[in-house]
């Protein structure tokens, strides 16, 4: 019982507003439903979300002899930091997405159901909307459903204008067709799928090298109309629909070895994930064309070349591992998938390490 002297207090004065969660709500039910195919059961606003795994009927044509379900759970890190000072809210989710399922299929595993988290200090419903709705475009193109999510308001937390994005995606591969390092040998070709920038890794860094910048200035070396900051909040690349589209062309054949997701740690930090302790991996830095946003991150913040390799992807944010005879093949699969895909080295006999052999420039 409250006291007769004092104003009853509230869970909105204390700084959480139920009355702007539940119209949220309304703003992206419709948004999910997007995401949803016949196999989500149920409706939006239930305790848990449902998603039918396997079943008989014809119409879906979903079956598995021996399924094995992959789960991963990633973030966005501080690029959200950029996304608040710029108020620009609708990237970020697309980012979050792309963190776990572009993890996802590296083990050959199809994105099925995707849930996100957010931490707000305050609830806006319009700007959570907008979040949700990058959320809900990556999860479109990855053909993953949307069904679920949290949105929890802490002001005590979370600083004003402040807010965090994670997310939680399950997948599943037929257990003879996932990915296994050991199935990696000598011989095999490298192949590197381009970023489409900076991604979400190594964001502490850029942003320290380019704080004394202006995010809403467009800048020549940068050859792009863009200003900095919309360069910098470019979506990380999904790389589902080729890869998925890719591992089904060879249903009999496993002529993909191995594949990296180009993250913190850089090519030689990721890739050496995907190898036994039988077989290194040679890449040539000269195979492919930096992007412009790493060159001028590099000379306004004064970092060293080894550490620009060893922080952001550097342009490339796939790799496959694929066997010499079908090297030409998946290339030209690759390519009728949109992608540009570059013959980036080989691989060899050894015990598991990335070998990056340099520019002649920087020989």
């Amino acid at each position: 019982m409250s006291s007769p002297t004092k104003k009853p207090l509230t869970y909105a004065e204390s700084g959480v507003d139920i009355e702007a969660g539940d119209r949220l709500v309304g703003l992206i039910q419709t948004m999910m439903k997007r995401t949803h195919g016949p196999r989500v059961l149920g409706e939006h606003g239930g305790f848990a979300g449902m998603f039918r795994l396997d079943f008989n009927e014809r119409l879906f044509k979903r079956n598995y002899k021996d399924p094995v379900l992959v789960a991963c759970t990633d973030g966005v890190g501080t690029k959200v930091k950029l996304a608040c000072e710029l108020r620009i809210y609708d990237t970020v989710g697309i980012d979050c997405v792309a963190m776990n399922v572009n993890d996802m299929i590296v083990q050959g595993a199809e994105p099925l159901i995707f849930l996100d988290y957010l931490g707000l200090h305050t609830q806006d419903p319009e700007t959570t909307a907008a979040i949700v709705s990058g959320v809900a475009k990556g999860c479109e193109i990855s053909n993953c459903a949307l069904i679920g999510g949290e949105c929890a308001e802490m002001p005590d937390i979370y600083r004003e204008g402040d807010f965090d994005i994670a997310g939680f995606a399950v997948g599943v591969v037929e257990l003879d067709r996932a990915i296994d390092p050991s199935r990696v040998e000598a011989g095999d070709v490298v192949i590197g799928l381009p970023s489409s920038g900076v991604h979400s890794n190594g964001f502490t860094l850029a942003r320290a090298a380019i704080a004394d910048l202006d995010l809403q200035k467009v800048y020549p070396e940068l050859d792009t109309e863009k200003t900095l900051g919309q360069v910098l909040l470019e979506p990380t690349k999904i790389y589902v629909e080729p890869i998925v589209k890719l591992l089904k062309q060879y249903k009999v054949k496993k002529v993909v070895s191995g594949m990296a997701h180009i993250t913190g740690g850089g090519i030689a930090g990721n890739l050496c994930r995907s190898l036994c302790d039988s077989v290194d991996a040679t890449i040539h830095l000269d195979r492919w064309e930096t992007p412009t946003i790493f060159s001028f991150l590099q000379e306004h913040g004064n970092i060293e070349t080894e550490e620009m390799y060893r922080v952001f992807n550097m342009g490339i944010g796939y790799i496959l591992l694929v066997r010499p005879a079908f090297a030409d093949s998946i290339m030209a699969h690759l390519e009728q998938l949109g992608e540009s895909p570059i013959v980036l080295g080989e691989i060899t006999g050894g015990s598991g390490k990335v070998h990056v052999i340099e520019r002649e420039d920087n020989a």
